[in-house]
C-alpha cells in the first residue's frame, strides 16, 4: 500500500536515507526542511527511485512553520501515514564541555530536538489517528548512555527516548504508534564530529562489533521504513539501535 509520509531535516544524512528507503517502496514522501535546493534534490531522488517525492518548508522548531508544512501535505495528498522527525541542531556534530555549552547553545539543541518533536507529534495526531499511521523519531545511543564532550547532544536524545514513550502510552488507544530509532551512520555531521575531535572516530569504530559506520540509505532507512510500515503494527513505546552493536544498553 502506498503510504504519504513527512521528514524532517531530510536535505541529507540519515533524513536523506529515509526518505530514500520510503521512496524505494512506492512510498510518497515530503522532504520538511528549510533549504529548497537540498530539499527539492532529495523530492527528485524519490521520485527516481519509484516513490513520489516532494518538497515543504519547514523550520522544526517554530509552530506556525510546523502547523503549515503538515497542513500542506494534507491539503496536497489527503492523508498523513508517517510523520519522522529527524532534524536536528546545526550544532549537534561540535563537540565541547559542559563549560564550553552556552545557555544560548542548549536552547538550540532544545528547540530544534526536543521542541520540534513536540510540535510534529501535536500537528500530526489527528492525521496519524485517522489512518493508524506511526510517528518516529531519530535518537542517539548517546541518549542511553551519555556521550563525553556532547552533553547538550545526549540531554536532548534522551528527553526524545521519554517523550517517545510517553505518546506510545497515550497514543496506543487511538492506533496510533510511536517509536524512536538511534542509529549510527556516515553521515557529514558525523564526518564533521569526527574533523573537530579527531580522537572521537577512535573511540566511536573503537568498541564497534563492525567495526565501521552503517549506510544511510541501504541500512538505515530500511529500518525506519519498517517502524513505519505495518509490518511494524505491534510495536510502539521502543527505541531500536541501528548501530552495529555499539551501545552496550538497550
Amino acid at each position: 500500500m502506498s503510504r504519504v509520509v513527512l521528514v524532517t531535516g531530510a536535505t541529507g544524512g540519515v533524513g536523506r536515507g529515509i526518505a530514500l528507503a520510503c521512496g524505494e517502496a512506492g512510498w510518497t514522501v515530503w522532504i520538511a526542511a528549510r533549504r529548497e535546493a537540498e530539499g527539492t534534490a532529495v523530492a527528485d531522488e524519490v521520485t527516481a527511485l519509484g516513490g513520489q517525492g516532494r518538497f515543504v518548508r519547514c523550520e522544526a522548531g517554530e509552530p506556525a512553520s510546523v502547523q503549515e508544512a503538515v497542513a500542506t501535505v494534507v491539503a496536497t495528498d489527503g492523508a498523513l501515514h508517517g510523520a519522522v522527525h529527524n532534524a536536528t541542531s546545526g550544532l549537534s556534530p561540535r563537540p565541547g564541555s559542559v563549560a564550553d555549552t552556552t545557555l544560548a547553545d542548549l536552547r538550540d539543541h532544545v528547540a530544534v530536538s526536543v521542541r520540534g518533536t513536540y510540535l510534529l507529534a501535536r500537528e500530526s495526531l489527528p492525521h496519524l489517528e485517522a489512518v493508524g499511521g506511526a510517528l518516529l523519531v531519530l535518537t542517539s545511543e548517546a541518549g542511553f548512555e551519555g556521550k563525553a564532550r556532547l552533553p547538550a547532544y545526549a540531554a536532548v536524545k534522551a528527553a526524545q527516548r521519554g517523550l517517545v514513550r510517553a505518546l506510545a502510552r497515550e497514543w496506543g488507544p487511538k492506533g496510533v504508534r510511536v517509536n524512536a530509532l538511534a542509529p549510527l551512520a556516515a553521515t557529514p555531521a558525523v564526518d564533521e564530529a569526527f574533523r573537530r575531535d579527531p580522537a572521537m572516530s577512535e573511540r566511536v569504530l573503537g568498541r564497534s562489533p563492525m567495526g565501521r559506520l552503517g549506510d544511510a540509505a541501504t541500512e538505515i532507512g530500511p529500518v525506519a521504513r519498517f517502524l513505519l510500515g505495518p509490518d511494524a503494527a505491534f510495536l510502539t513505546g521502543s527505541t531500536l539501535l541501528a548501530d552495529g552493536g555499539s551501545c552496550s544498553i538497550s
